[in-house]
C-alpha cells in the first residue's frame, strides 16, 4: 500500500465506523434516567408487538378452523347432489343460499364439479357475482392425494383468498330422467376468507390503537417511577457535590429499606466518607502535629544554640578572663544538645516501630525498678516520704517481664522525674509493684497538686509542658519525658496510664504482658 492510500484507507475506515460510535456516544450522553425509559420502552412496545402477532395469529387459526369445517360439511353435502341442481334455476340458486345462510364467518362459496381428469363442469358461486378461486389441476390423483385437507389460493379478481376443499365423488345414476349418467370425478368447495380478514383487520386496529395507549400511558408512569427509583441516587449525587465543595460531614440520607441495593450503596458510601473524614482530619491533625513539633523542637535546639553561641563570642572577643565557667556552660549546653536529639531520634525509631531494632528483651522483674525509684526519690528529695508497696496497697509481689531493662528503667526514671518536678517537696510518694489481671504492674502515685482532665489529656503529647514558664533544665525539660515513656511502653507490648484530679495527686501505672 503506497503512502497516498493509507490516509485514504484510515478514512474510508473511520467513516464505517462513523455511524456506529455516533450512535454510542449520543447513548453515552444520555441521563440514566433516559437510558431505562428507553430500555424500558423498547421492552414494553416489543412485548406489546409479541402478544399482538401470537393472539392474531391463533385467533385466525381459530376462524380458519371453524371456516373448514363448515366448508367441509357443506362439502359433503354438495357432494351428494348431482351437478345440475345448484345451477338448476331458482329453485336450486334459492336452496344453495338457504344452506349457504346457515354457516357463519362465510359471505362467499364456490361450488365446482370436476371430471375425473380434472375437467372443470357446473359450477356455481353463492351468491353470485365475479371473481373465485384460482384452482389448480384437481383430477382424481391430486384429489387423493389431498386426503380432504383444505388449501388457500388466491382471487382471480385479486381479492381476499379462498379456502378450498376438494372432495372425491362416487360413480353413480342420475335420478334425473333428462340428465346423463354421472361418472364420479370430484366437486370442489371454496369459501372466501374475506370475512375472517375482516374480522383480523378489525382485531388488529383495536389491538395497535389500545396497545399505544397502553404504551403511551405506561412510559409515562414508567418516567415518575424511574425517576422516584432514582432519587436515592439523585440525593447521593447532591451529597457528593457537597463533599466535593468541601462539607465533609455530609452524608447520604438512609432509605427506608437499608436491606436493597440502593441501601446497602449509601451505607457503603456513608461508611468509606466516614474514614475519608478520619482521615483527612487525621491528616490535618497530623500536619497541625507536624508544624507544632518543628516548632517546639527549634525552640528547644535555639536555645542551647544561643548560649553557646554567646559564650564562644564572648570567649573569641577576650571577654571572659577565666574560660572555666564559659566551657563548663558551654559543655552543659551541648548535653542538653544531645539529649535532645537522642531523645527525638529514640521517638522516631519507636515511631518506625517493625523492623528497626529499638530493644533488648531479656526476662528480668520490676521489683528492681520499684526499689530503685524508691532510692532514687529519696536521693532526688530526701524530705519525701516513699512507700514501696504493691500496685493497691499491701506488700509489693513479684512483676516478672520480657522487657529491655535499660529502657524500662528510662521510663520509672522519667516517672520519677516528673513527680519531682510537679510536686512541692515534701509531698508523700508511692511505688508499687506486682501483678493484676495478667499484667505486670508497677505504680508511681504522689499526693500532689494533680491536673485538670485537660492537662491530663495532653500530658503525653510531645513537647508538652502543663506549667509553660517552667525552666526547662534537667532531665525530660523539653517535654518529652512521658511521651518516651509512653512509646517506650507501648513498645513492649504495653501501656502508661493516668488517673489524676485537681487537690487529689497523680497516679501512673505502667502495665505491661506478665512473663511466666
Amino acid at each position: 500500500m503506497t503512502g497516498e492510500t493509507r490516509p485514504r484507507a484510515a478514512a474510508a475506515a473511520a467513516r464505517g465506523r462513523g455511524p456506529a460510535r455516533g450512535i454510542a456516544g449520543r447513548w453515552g450522553r444520555m441521563s440514566l434516567r433516559a437510558r431505562l425509559l428507553l430500555i424500558t420502552s423498547a421492552l414494553l412496545a416489543t412485548g406489546l408487538v409479541l402478544c399482538g402477532s401470537i393472539v392474531v395469529g391463533l385467533l385466525r387459526a381459530n376462524l380458519v378452523g371453524r371456516v373448514d369445517t363448515q366448508l367441509a360439511t357443506f362439502g359433503r353435502v354438495i357432494a351428494v347432489l348431482p351437478p345440475e341442481l345448484p345451477s338448476r334455476g331458482p329453485s336450486g340458486a334459492e336452496a344453495g343460499n338457504a344452506l349457504a345462510a346457515k354457516l357463519d364467518l362465510i359471505d362467499r362459496l364456490y361450488v365446482a364439479y370436476l371430471a375425473p381428469d380434472g375437467a372443470l363442469g357446473p359450477q356455481a358461486r353463492i351468491p353470485g357475482g365475479k371473481g373465485g378461486p384460482v384452482l389448480p389441476r384437481l383430477d382424481a390423483a391430486a384429489i387423493a392425494r389431498l386426503d380432504g385437507r383444505p388449501f388457500e389460493v388466491p382471487d382471480k379478481e385479486g381479492a381476499g383468498p379462498w379456502r378450498v376443499l376438494a372432495l372425491p365423488r362416487p360413480a353413480r345414476a342420475t335420478p334425473f330422467a333428462t340428465a346423463a349418467p354421472d361418472a364420479g370425478g370430484g366437486v370442489v368447495v371454496a369459501a372466501s376468507l374475506d370475512a375472517v380478514a375482516a374480522t383480523i383487520g378489525r382485531l388488529r386496529v383495536t389491538y395497535l390503537v389500545t396497545g399505544a395507549a397502553l404504551l403511551g400511558l405506561l412510559t409515562l408512569a414508567g418516567w415518575f417511577a424511574i425517576r422516584a427509583g432514582l432519587g436515592p441516587l439523585r440525593r447521593i449525587e447532591e451529597t457528593a457535590a457537597a463533599i466535593a465543595s468541601g462539607d465533609l460531614g455530609r452524608r447520604v440520607p438512609g432509605p427506608e429499606a437499608p436491606d436493597t441495593e440502593v441501601g446497602r450503596l449509601s451505607a457503603s458510601l456513608n461508611g468509606m466518607l466516614g474514614q475519608i473524614e478520619r482521615a483527612f482530619a487525621a491528616r490535618t491533625e497530623s500536619e497541625a502535629r507536624l508544624r507544632r513539633l518543628v516548632a517546639d523542637v527549634g525552640h528547644e535546639l535555639r536555645t542551647p544554640l544561643v548560649g553557646i553561641k554567646g559564650f564562644s563570642e564572648l570567649y573569641r572577643m577576650g571577654g571572659l578572663p577565666d574560660a572555666g565557667p564559659a566551657m563548663a556552660r558551654i559543655e552543659s549546653e551541648a548535653g542538653r544538645l544531645a539529649r535532645l536529639v537522642e531523645d527525638l531520634l529514640l521517638l522516631a525509631r519507636l515511631d518506625e516501630g517493625g523492623d528497626t531494632p529499638v530493644l533488648d528483651l531479656a526476662p528480668m522483674d520490676l521489683r528492681t525498678l520499684a526499689a530503685d525509684a524508691r532510692l532514687d526519690l529519696r536521693a532526688l528529695a530526701p524530705g519525701r516520704p516513699v512507700a514501696l508497696t504493691g500496685p493497691d496497697g499491701g506488700p509489693p509481689g513479684s512483676a516478672p517481664v520480657l522487657g529491655d531493662e535499660a529502657r524500662l528503667r528510662q521510663v520509672v526514671s522519667n516517672l520519677v522525674g516528673n513527680v519531682v518536678a510537679h510536686t512541692p517537696d515534701g509531698t508523700p510518694v508511692r511505688v508499687g509493684v506486682g501483678t493484676a489481671g495478667g499484667e505486670a504492674v508497677l505504680v508511681v502515685e504522689d499526693r500532689g497538686p494533680g491536673m485538670t482532665p485537660g492537662q491530663a489529656a495532653k500530658v503525653f503529647d510531645r513537647f508538652y509542658r502543663a506549667d509553660p514558664s517552667r525552666s526547662r533544665t534537667g532531665p525530660g525539660g523539653a517535654g518529652l519525658g512521658l511521651a518516651i515513656a509512653r512509646s517506650l511502653a507501648e513498645a513492649h507490648g504495653g501501656r502508661i496510664a493516668l488517673r489524676t484530679s485537681p487537690g487529689e495527686g497523680a497516679r501512673f501505672t505502667l502495665a505491661l504482658p506478665a512473663c511466666p
